[in-house]
């Protein structure tokens, strides 16, 4: 009977081992996997970097303003000044149509009328 105690203890050991072994495996693939997706993180972020700063080098006031001026015969744009902004509460926005009330309903507070009323 120890024969086969010692026999299950040595086969669940050896079956720990090995599962042990294959977590450790995966262990190390997921964490290679994670430095790999923080690599391509940070590439993403330095490329959107470079991509606001350039967006912010070509939108420039100067150089907007250059460009609306060469390019006035074809675009018919005009400079931008401090005139050229206005402010939001002037904006008029279109009225919504009122639509018609086909099926009306009477509604009211005294509830369903009865014909012996106590009042």
């Amino acid at each position: 009977m120890r024969f086969v105690m010692y026999i299950a203890a040595a086969l669940a050991v050896m079956g720990l081992g090995f599962w042990a072994y294959q977590e450790n495996y995966r262990t190390q693939t997921a964490i290679k996997d994670v430095r790999r997706l923080q690599a391509q993180i940070g590439d993403a972020h330095e490329r959107l970097g470079m991509l606001r700063a350039e967006w912010a080098y070509l939108n420039r006031p100067d150089r907007l303003t250059d460009l609306a001026e060469l390019n006035f015969d074809r675009l018919g744009l005009l400079p931008l000044s401090p005139d050229s902004f206005g402010d939001a509460r002037y904006i008029v926005y279109p009225i919504p149509d009122i639509l018609p009330i086909t099926n009306p309903i009477d509604v009211t507070s005294i509830g369903p009328s009865t014909e012996e009323d106590p009042l």
